[in-house]
C-alpha cells in the first residue's frame, strides 16, 4: 500500500458548513484536524451528536459531510484555491493519525487498563476507569529525561491515587495517596497532581498543549492491544482447547517464530536507545510516532535553514514524545543529517513493528467455539497472506543463489567479526497473494534483474504482508525510492540481525526497463526522468556482467549477476563504490526469495 495521500481527494475535508467557526474551519481543513470543541459546534450545527472522544466525533463528522457530497450545491462563483502541497514529513503524520483513529473508532471505550508494576500488591488494585497517564520530559540542555505516572486505583470500597516519578530507565521513586471513601475525591486528586505536571486539564487532555518546563502526555494504545497471545472465554465449565499440530516444516516454523518474536521486537527497539518501559509492546501508537515525525519536521526545518539555536530545544520536544533511555549520559542533539534520518528510520522500524503486532490482534476470532484450534504458527504464516516454500540446497535454482551470494558477499576480516562474512541458513520462494496482479501492469518491460534488498529482522513480517513500501518520509541518496543492489555485501549493511545473529535479506525481481545512469548524489528524485523506468547510480564496482546467468519466472527472463565483483573503470569516478538500483513505483518489484544468514 503506498503511503502517499493526494490532497485533491478530501472532499469530505472541505464540504463547507455554513453558520460557525467550526464550519469555516472544515471549509479548509479536515475534521481530524479541528480540536473537539470546533468538532461539536459543527455537529451540534448540523443537529448530530456531540458526545464521544475526539476520534468518534471526528468519524461522525466525516461521514455527515461524505453524505453532503450527495446533494446538489451552487456553483462557485470563485475558483477554487489550490491546496498547498504537504510536506512529506506531514502526509506521513496524516498516514498514521488516519490508521490511529481509525482504531480507536474500533475500540471499546471500557478497555481495562494495567495497574503499574510497581504498585505494591499490584494484583489486589484495578484503574479505576481511564485515570491513567504516562507523561515524559526531555530536557537536552539541563540533562533531564524524566518520567511521570499518574494512575487512580480501586481496591474494594476504597480509592487511591498512585504516583511514581524518576529519570527514564529507572524505578524512580512513588507515593500512594490515599485511602479515598469516595471516587469524586480521588478524581480531584488525580486531575490536581496532572494539572500541576503538565499545566493542562485533565478533561480537556484531547486538546493537550505541551507548557514548557512541563511534562508532556504520551498517547499510548489501550492496555488490550498487549494481548497477542490466545484468549479464551475462561468458563468455569470450559474445557482447555486442544491445538492442532502445525503444518508447517520446522525450519519453516523457525522463521515464524522469528518474525513474530516479541522479544526480537523488543530488542529491535532497544537497539534505537527507545525505552520499553514507556512504550513497550502492544502500547505502541500510530497516533504518537505521528508526533515523533511532526518534532522531526521541525528538527529538519532548522537543519535545512543552517540554523543551530534552537536544536537542543527541538530535540528536547522529540525525545520527550518518543521517550528514549540513555541511562545517566545527557540526550544526544539531533544537529546533522545524518543522525535525522536515524530518527526517521527508527519511526519506521516502531511503524512496522506495530503494524506486525496488529496483525495478531485478531487472529483468534471464529475460534471461540471450535475444540480444536489451529497451531499458533499456523496462525501467524497465514496472516502474512504469503506461501514460503523452502528450496532444497540440492536444487540448480539453489545454487544460483548461493553463488550470487558467495560471490557479492565480502569476506575481509573484519567485516561481521569473520572473515567468511554473512553464510546462508535456508531459502524460500516467496509469493505473496496480492503481488502478482500488481506486477502485471509491468509486463513490457524489459530488463529485469534479481537484486537484493537488506532490512531490520523486526519489519520482516509487516514486508511479507504490505511488501516494500515507498514512505512518504524515506529518502535516501537517489531520492525517494525502492534501493537495490546488485551485490549482496552493500544490501547487507542495511541488515540488523536479531540477537543471536539471525538476519534476514531479500531477492527481488525488478522490472527495471530503460535506466537512468547516474554517478553523483541526487537526493530529489521522486520519480525515474521522462523516458525512463528505473535510476540506477552506477558504483566503482560490479559483478561480472560475463558470468550473468537468466532464469525464467512467470515467462519473464530474469539476469542474476554470477561474477565476483569487479572494477568499473568507465565509473572510476563515480560517488558509489557499489551500484544501487532505484524503482520509483512499489508496483515495480516482487519478491522472489527470502534468506536467512548467520552473521
Amino acid at each position: 500500500m503506498r503511503a502517499t495521500r493526494k490532497t485533491a481527494k478530501t472532499s469530505s475535508a472541505t464540504k463547507s458548513v455554513k453558520g460557525t467557526t467550526a464550519a469555516k474551519e472544515v471549509e479548509q481543513i479536515k475534521p481530524s484536524q479541528l480540536t473537539v470543541a470546533k468538532l461539536r459546534e459543527a455537529l451540534e450545527e448540523k443537529g448530530l451528536d456531540t458526545a464521544g472522544k475526539k476520534a468518534e466525533l471526528v468519524a461522525r463528522l466525516a461521514e455527515a459531510l461524505d453524505l453532503d457530497d450527495n446533494e446538489p450545491t451552487a456553483p462557485k462563483s470563485k475558483k477554487a484555491k489550490k491546496e498547498p502541497e504537504q510536506s512529506e514529513f506531514q502526509k506521513a503524520k496524516e498516514l498514521l493519525q488516519e490508521q490511529d483513529n481509525t482504531k480507536k473508532i474500533k475500540k471499546s471505550s471500557s478497555s481495562k487498563r494495567k495497574v503499574d508494576k510497581k504498585v505494591p500488591f499490584s494484583s489486589n488494585y484495578q484503574v479505576v476507569e481511564d485515570f491513567d497517564c504516562m507523561l515524559n520530559q526531555t530536557n537536552v540542555g539541563h540533562n533531564n529525561n524524566k518520567f511521570y505516572v499518574i494512575q487512580l486505583l480501586q481496591a474494594g470500597l476504597d480509592y487511591h491515587v498512585w504516583n511514581r516519578w524518576g529519570r527514564v530507565g529507572e524505578d524512580g521513586q512513588s507515593a500512594m495517596k490515599g485511602p479515598f471513601p469516595l471516587q469524586d475525591a480521588a478524581e480531584k486528586e488525580f486531575a490536581k497532581k496532572f494539572k500541576d505536571k503538565t499545566k493542562n486539564d485533565w478533561d480537556h487532555r484531547n486538546d493537550f498543549v505541551p507548557a514548557a518546563g512541563k511534562y508532556t502526555l504520551l498517547e499510548m494504545a489501550d492496555s488490550e492491544d498487549d494481548e497477542i497471545a490466545m484468549e479464551i472465554d475462561a468458563k468455569p465449565d470450559s474445557k482447555p482447547k486442544k491445538i492442532k499440530s502445525c503444518t508447517l516444516d520446522k525450519t519453516t516454523q523457525e522463521l515464524i517464530k522469528l518474525i513474530f518474536d516479541n522479544d526480537m521486537f523488543n530488542n529491535a527497539m532497544k537497539s534505537f536507545d527507545i525505552d520499553v518501559k514507556k512504550m513497550p509492546l502492544g502500547k505502541i501508537s500510530k497516533g504518537q510516532i505521528a508526533k515523533g515525525f511532526e518534532a522531526l519536521e521541525e528538527i529538519e526545518k532548522e537543519l535545512n535553514a543552517k540554523r543551530s539555536s534552537k536544536l537542543a530545544d527541538l530535540t528536547s520536544d522529540f525525545y520527550t514524545v518518543i521517550p528514549h533511555d540513555f541511562g545517566r549520559q545527557r540526550p544526544p542533539t539531533i544537529n546533522n543529517a545524518e543522525a535525522l534520518q536515524k530518527k526517521k528510520d527508527m519511526l519506521m522500524v516502531l511503524g512496522d513493528i506495530e503494524l506486525a503486532l496488529s496483525m495478531q490482534k485478531d487472529k483468534d476470532k471464529g475460534n471461540e467455539k471450535l475444540e480444536e484450534v489451529p497451531h499458533p504458527y499456523d496462525v501467524n504464516y497465514k496472516l502474512l497472506n504469503t506461501d514460503l516454500e523452502l528450496i532444497d540446497p540440492a536444487t540448480p535454482l539453489y545454487k544460483i543463489l548461493e553463488t550470487y551470494t558467495n560471490n557479492t558477499k565480502s569476506t575481509s576480516a573484519g567485516f561481521w567479526g569473520s572473515g567468511r562474512g554473512p553464510v546462508i541458513k535456508n531459502i524460500w520462494s516467496v509469493n505473496r497473494h496480492s503481488a502478482s496482479d500488481r506486477y502485471k501492469q509491468h509486463d513490457k518491460l524489459a530488463n529485469r534483474k534479481l537484486l537484493w534488498h537488506g532490512t531490520n529482522v523486526a519489519v520482516v513480517a509487516a514486508i511479507l504482508q504490505g511488501g516494500l513500501r515507498i514512505m512518504p518520509h524515506s529518502g535516501g541518496r537517489v531520492g525517494k525510492g525502492i534501493y537495490f543492489a546488485s551485490e549482496q555485501l552493500k544490501s547487507a549493511g542495511y541488515v540488523r540481525p536479531s540477537s543471536d545473529g539471525i538476519g534476514i535479506m531479500f531477492l527481488n525481481e525488478v522490472a527495471l526497463g530503460n535506466e537512468n545512469t547516474i554517478t553523483i548524489d541526487n537526493s530529489s528524485l521522486v520519480k525515474a526522468p521522462s523516458g525512463y523506468d528505473s535510476v540506477v547510480a552506477r558504483g566503482r564496482t560490479e559483478p561480472d556482467g560475463k558470468h550473468d546467468t537468466n532464469i525464467t519466472l512467470d515467462g519473464h527472463e530474469v539476469t542474476v549477476p554470477q561474477g565476483k565483483a569487479i572494477n568499473q573503470g568507465k565509473y572510476s569516478g563515480s560517488n558509489f563504490y557499489q551500484s544501487e538500483y532505484l524503482i520509483y513505483k512499489e508496483s515495480q518489484n516482487r519478491i522472489r526469495y527470502l534468506l536467512t544468514f548467520k552473521f
